[in-house]
């Protein structure tokens, strides 16, 4: 698909608990999509000589539960900007002792276990996209590269399971997923993943552990208090990362995900 002549952004960063500011000296823009406002307004500036588009998912304070983000809203207009790639850093539980508090990992797999959730763009008609790898690998490389700069230990690959929430797990359902070989535990992975490739956007998570999930300590349990206190000792460190990958993506999309929807017949346009 072409780069649209009026691009404000080409490259968007959706800010997770804890992440709120990404650019200094920002401009603000106010966008209204056909589901609604986003989360907050889009803050877009520069980095690496590229206009960068940030959105706090859940707002600035946290005003928006993972069950109550208009998921929809927030892609939609990303995209409208002229946005064709983003990168989601993440707070999630951990599934695998190994993979402690501090731990960054880029996932290459997703399994969703949410419910009542609008997870589509496409209410009519015949669209049925490819979601058989749910991360875009131009991005997934290019935040591996990142921290080959930055210095960070990141693990490559994992499967994220995103729950309902806004409850965490149970110990039972928490041993479950582990027992499954999935890697990590998030509330809002999902829909925003498969929304992201029904316009044909590269997307990318970058998860940050908080914290081990209920079954993995028979003794501990999740703690919402320590688990924003992690993220936030980790939030720059985080940051830093994200910036050097959106330096470090090509210029040009060579991915599937850039082709997804080529010969299908869609209900709309998209922006």
């Amino acid at each position: 698909m072409t780069t649209p002549a009026d691009q404000v952004a080409e490259i968007a960063v959706i800010g997770g608990s804890g992440f709120y500011r990404l650019l200094e000296g920002a401009e603000e823009i106010k966008v209204s999509t056909p589901y609604g406002d986003p989360s907050e307004t889009v803050s877009v500036g520069t980095v690496a000589g590229r206009k960068v588009a940030f959105l706090p998912r859940h707002g600035r304070g946290h005003a928006l539960p993972p069950h109550r983000i208009n998921y929809r809203a927030n892609l939609w207009a990303l995209r409208s900007l002229g946005v064709r790639r983003v990168l989601a850093p993440c707070a999630v539980g951990s599934l695998r002792r190994e993979l402690g508090p501090g731990s960054i990992v880029v996932p290459d797999q997703l399994v969703d276990r949410t419910s009542g959730r609008v997870q589509t763009f496409y209410e009519e008609g015949a669209v049925h996209v490819s979601f058989a790898d749910p991360y875009c690998a131009e991005g997934r490389a290019a935040v591996i590269g990142a921290a080959a700069t930055t210095g960070d230990a990141v693990t490559d690959g994992g499967t994220m399971v995103v729950i309902e929430g806004p409850r965490f797990s149970t110990r039972a359902e928490s041993r479950w997923y582990a027992s499954a070989g999935w890697s990590l535990v998030n509330m809002t992975g999902h829909p925003e993943a498969v929304l992201a490739r029904e316009l044909a956007l590269c997307y990318t998570s970058v998860a940050l552990v908080t914290d081990l999930d209920a079954g993995i300590d028979a003794t501990e349990s999740v703690d919402q208090e320590e688990v924003f206190k992690v993220f936030a000792r980790h939030t720059e460190r985080l940051r830093a990362l994200v910036l050097e990958a959106v330096a470090g993506l090509p210029a040009e999309r060579n991915c599937p995900c850039s082709g997804v929807l080529d010969g299908v017949t869609l209900p709309f346009e998209l922006p």
